[in-house]
């Protein structure tokens, strides 16, 4: 039996959690309903001009260190908005599948959507290519994209606008697609000079929009998903960690590679190769087991400055990325592991909420929109369908064995382009 085998039979829950009580479904309820009600405060309106016509839309940008030319880029602001609208229709399904007939979107909402639609690929920025070495435009793109598929799934676009999200949705599609990295995958840091990597905390995402807009019926070019998959698959170390950026060649297991380093997007990768046929309940159940037992090493960096600080190279940003997508892979653990896992998420979330009720991982205030949006999908994943599995059409090569100990580079900072400061 493999060492990721044995360690997938250990129990969850093998930290220290606090002493305090486990809060309720009251006090969740009641937290839920301020967080929506904080967001939609928060929600900054534009009003802009559309073939003669003013609209009103509305955006919750992301905030993080990286600019360009000073301002927030748009790929910051189309996938933060996408966030914070998934959150709130997220929030409401289980009332609205309540009721017979969905009632209209809530004019937050709604300004969101047109800010998508007038947003999301808007040319240069938005549209095919890539600027630099650090573009978060595809960031935006995945994102809006799950936002959307969502929307349709749950019946909640409204009828004058169903026409133009489905083109837009086409449209996002056909963007990822056509900046996808020589070799599969996406990142937003990349060389100027020769081939970059795949970031698989990037293409996870990516992978799980693409399985649900296959599943919706969209044309779905399946070499794009194969490759993006192999990306994942090919950084997937002997540990069960997952590299940074793809380059199996330059494996070092340290620093960024460590299980420590490597908590917060392991679940992801695991998601998506196993709904894609390349992972196993073993392999799921040590992401999550993994980021449990290492969560420390995120807490430490929640809400601090900088970006990839040594020893494990955890940027802060990952602190609420990672609860979402462990909250979508305990979905795939047996229901009797599910409920424990579940719980013990939940009060480390409890632990980590602001006086104000908000959830914040950066230190600028206005990103206190994601901390909470991510949150709030995080609660609301197990009545959040996963995606359909992807059957594979090929038989998918070995795992590449990592590097041996005299034959790793300096540093633990394992072959990997230069991270974006976010």
């Amino acid at each position: 039996m493999s060492l990721i085998s044995l360690m997938a039979l250990l129990p969850l829950t093998m930290m220290t959690l606090s002493d305090d009580p486990a809060p309720s479904k009251v006090d969740w309820s009641t937290a839920q309903q301020e967080a929506i009600n904080f967001l939609i405060d928060a929600q900054e309106n534009v009003t802009a001009t559309e073939e003669g016509t003013e609209i009103s839309t509305g955006e919750w940008p992301y905030e993080g260190v990286y600019r360009e030319r000073g301002q927030i880029p748009p790929g910051y602001r189309v996938g933060g908005t996408a966030i914070v609208m998934r959150s709130i229709l997220e929030t409401q399904s289980e009332q609205l599948s309540k009721l017979k007939k969905s009632p209209p979107l809530i004019p937050a909402l709604e300004r969101g959507l047109r800010f998508l639609l007038k947003e999301s690929v808007q040319a240069p920025r938005m549209g095919v290519g890539f600027n630099g070495r650090y573009d978060v435009r595809d960031w935006g793109h995945i994102e809006a994209l799950e936002t959307l598929l969502r929307m349709q799934q749950l019946d909640r676009v409204p009828t004058d606008l169903e026409t133009p999200v489905k083109n837009l949705v086409t449209t996002l599609i056909k963007t990822l697609e056509e900046n996808e990295i020589k070799g599969g995958g996406w990142n937003y840091s990349r060389s100027r000079r020769g081939a970059s990597p795949a970031s698989p905390f990037m293409t996870g995402p990516a992978v799980l929009a693409l399985f649900r807009a296959r599943e919706l019926g969209y044309d779905i070019d399946t070499g794009i998903i194969e490759r993006a998959l192999d990306t994942i698959e090919n950084a997937r170390l002997e540990s069960g960690a997952v590299q940074y950026s793809t380059n199996p060649e330059r494996a070092t297991g340290e620093g960024f590679e460590a299980l420590e380093g490597a908590c917060a997007r392991m679940a992801v990768s695991e998601l998506a190769l196993s709904l894609g046929g390349r992972s196993s309940l073993d392999r799921v159940r040590f992401s999550v087991k993994s980021f449990f037992d290492h969560w420390k090493w995120l807490e430490r960096r929640r809400a601090q400055t900088g970006t990839h600080n040594p020893p494990f190279y955890i940027a802060p940003y990952y602190f609420f990325y990672g609860h979402l997508h462990v909250a979508r892979a305990i979905e795939l653990l047996p229901k009797e592991e599910q409920e424990k896992a579940r719980q013990q998420l939940l009060k480390l979330l409890w632990q980590v909420r602001d006086p104000e009720g908000t959830w914040n991982d950066r230190v600028f205030p206005r990103s206190a929109c994601y901390g909470t949006a991510m949150t709030l999908l995080a609660l609301n994943s197990p009545a959040t369908p996963l995606p359909a599995e992807f059957k594979p059409a090929k038989i998918k090569k070995p795992l590449p064995k990592p590097k041996e100990e005299n034959e790793k580079v300096e540093n633990g900072k394992a072959g990997k382009s230069e991270p974006v400061s976010l």
